[in-house]
Formats: C-alpha cells, sequence, structure tokens
C-alpha cells in the first residue's frame, strides 16, 4: 500500500493562501526517487508565483504544489538508480513548477530526478541542506551552461584558471552558492553585499567585497578588475524593478570595460535592448540543468564529497521558519520582509 501523502496546494490562480489537503503518492520512473521530505526552502519565486501568478509562469495548471528546495530520506528508487538506497539522507532540488505537481516540494513525499540529488552527510542537518537546492542550481546554471559562462566545472581540489568572476549580490541564497562554487572551480571571486555582510561573504571564498550601496561600486569594481582577466559576471536582483535595472547596468559596464568574458548570467529581469554592443546577457531559470550534464556535475561529482569533506557550506544560514505544511504561507510573510545571509526554512 502507498504511503498517505499531503500537499499545501495554490489551487487557483488568485488564492491568497495555501490549502492543506490530500494529494497523490506518486511512484518514481526509473531515473526517479521519491523522498520523504523533513525540510523545506522558501525561495522568492515561492510567494512571487502566489503573487503574480500567470504572469511569472503562464503554462502553469491549477492547483499545483509550489516549492523548489528539499531535504529528506530516500523512500523509493526508480529501478536504474544505483548511488542511492532507501533511507538515504538527500538534498535535492524538485522541479514541479515545469515537471508538474508530483515533483513540487510543498509536500510530504515528493518525487524528484536522480540527478538533482546529492546525499548529506551526518554533519549536515535537514534544515541546512535544505537552503541549497534552487540556490546552487540557479547559480549553476549561470556558471556552468554551455550558453551561459561556461565556466569549468567545480572540483574539491581545484585548480586555478587566473581568471576573475563577479558576482553581483553575494549574500543572497543564489550568491552564496554562486561564490562557492566559482571558487570551486578555480575562479577568484570579486562580490558585492551589504557592509554587514563582508565578512560572510569572505568566509565563502570572496577574495574582494563592495558595498552595492555605494555610488561608486561601479567604478570601484572596474578598478579591482584592472590586470585581471574576467570570466563574466553573475547578476542578482530582487523584486524591485528599479533595483533590477541598477543591477544590470553595473554587471554590463563592469564586464564591457574590462578584460575577458563579456556576458553576465541574469538571476535578475533585464531589458535585452539595453545591451551594449559586444556584451552577452541571457535570464538563467534554475532548472535547465536537469536536462544536460551540468546537474550531474553538481549534484553526482561535486556536492556529495564537497558536503562530505567541509569544503562547501550550506549558506545562505537557515531561517525557521515554523514547523508543518500549515506554516508555509506565514513563512512567506518571513520572506516577504526580507532576509539577509538567510533563508526561509519550513521543517516537517
Amino acid at each position: 500500500m502507498s504511503p498517505t501523502n499531503t500537499a499545501a496546494w495554490l489551487t487557483t490562480e488568485k488564492a491568497t493562501s495555501l490549502t492543506v489537503g490530500p494529494a497523490p503518492y506518486t511512484p518514481p520512473s526509473p531515473t526517479q526517487l521519491v523522498v520523504r521530505n523533513r525540510a523545506l526552502g522558501i525561495n522568492l519565486v515561492d510567494w512571487a508565483m502566489q503573487m503574480m501568478s500567470s504572469a511569472l509562469f503562464p503554462w502553469t495548471q491549477y492547483p499545483t504544489i509550489l516549492g523548489s528546495d528539499i531535504a529528506g530520506e530516500v523512500v523509493e528508487l526508480g529501478s536504474s538508480i544505483t548511488r542511492f538506497k532507501p533511507g538515504d539522507r538527500v538534498v535535492a532540488t524538485a522541479t514541479g513548477l515545469t515537471s508538474g505537481t508530483a515533483q513540487g516540494a510543498f509536500q510530504t513525499y515528493s518525487v524528484v530526478a536522480e540527478n538533482l540529488t546529492s546525499p548529506i552527510p551526518a554533519s549536515v542537518t535537514y534544515s541546512q541542506a535544505a537552503v541549497l537546492p534552487l540556490a546552487i542550481s540557479t547559480a549553476a546554471c549561470g556558471l556552468f551552461q554551455k550558453d551561459y559562462l561556461a565556466l569549468q566545472h567545480p572540483t574539491v581540489t581545484p585548480k586555478p584558471t587566473g581568471e576573475t568572476l563577479l558576482v553581483w549580490g553575494g549574500a543572497t541564497s543564489v550568491g552564496c552558492n554562486a561564490i562557492q562554487l566559482a571558487v570551486g572551480a578555480g575562479y577568484e571571486v570579486i562580490t558585492t553585499s551589504s557592509p554587514k555582510n563582508f565578512d560572510y561573504v569572505r568566509g565563502l571564498g570572496a577574495s574582494a567585497v563592495f558595498d552595492y550601496s555605494s555610488p561608486t561600486v561601479t567604478a570601484d569594481i572596474l578598478a579591482a578588475f584592472a590586470g585581471k582577466k574576467s570570466a563574466g559576471a553573475i547578476a542578482i536582483g530582487g523584486v524591485d524593478p528599479a533595483v533590477n535595472a541598477a543591477v544590470t547596468k553595473a554587471c554590463v559596464d563592469i564586464v564591457a570595460g574590462s578584460e575577458g568574458r563579456k556576458f553576465v548570467a541574469m538571476a535578475v529581469q533585464f531589458d535585452p535592448t539595453q545591451l551594449p554592443e559586444g556584451v552577452g546577457a541571457k535570464f538563467i531559470f534554475g532548472s535547465d540543468l536537469k536536462d544536460n550534464e551540468v546537474g550531474p556535475a553538481v549534484f553526482e561529482h561535486f556536492l556529495p564529497k564537497a558536503l562530505e569533506e567541509g569544503v562547501f557550506k550550506c549558506a545562505p544560514e537557515p531561517l525557521e521558519g515554523g514547523h508543518g505544511l500549515e506554516s508555509i504561507q506565514e513563512a512567506f510573510e518571513l520572506g516577504k520582509k526580507g532576509v539577509s545571509a538567510q533563508k526561509v526554512v519550513v521543517t516537517l
């Protein structure tokens, strides 16, 4: 008999709160696992989806199950999977936004793809691991996919490339993971944050950090790139269009004025008509790595050993947002208030 599943449903496009109720238990395909969720990370896209609905993802069908970040234990394996067994503690990126409700995170049992799943060591709690999935996936898509920055893949013993990457928004969820992935791939990282987070992002591996609110920040970063070969930039913004426009302009100006790769991977909405000649940019969709070599490069070949050896930190820090599926809506409200160097997590 299949386990009994429960989900926090977004029942209609205009629903202002999630509805907790029964959900089908879906067995895995040959390349999938079923995970009993123990901690769920809350991302901006989750509450933005509730607020903006089809304006954000027009293909969404309702009712739907949101959520991308899960940590828990394996309960069922697809027939072709050999690197996991039932009971293994894992972290995974759920892809319900593109793959259907069975693969949404906000439920007791989620179906996940093997190539987006990593074991987690005993030293890492479920809440710590749950901050990673969509953030590390988005960062990896922008850094490593061939039609983005196409950087070298990360290893636990990286060889220096002699190139320097700009990560704009280093204390964000995506930024924390982008810094560490780039350092793990052998790149020097220059980043931005508020001054209170300077030490935090340096602790993740950034060699230099600048105050994004400084009126001279673009000129200061350009000066820091003098004599260096640029690997390009990853631009991370938020919900404010004016802020996002300023982030885009700063990153584009910096790569345009530096020697090296003139490309910005955009984890921020931007206007492609504003790009100067010779500078490329593309918006990142954080689950694209499920369809190419980047998924296994990160979740199979890098992250398990990097977590085990402590060379990759679960960052940012988890912020307890409640317990149980019923508390996800309150956790959304906590996220909307804005958190810095933290990510809201709900435990189950």
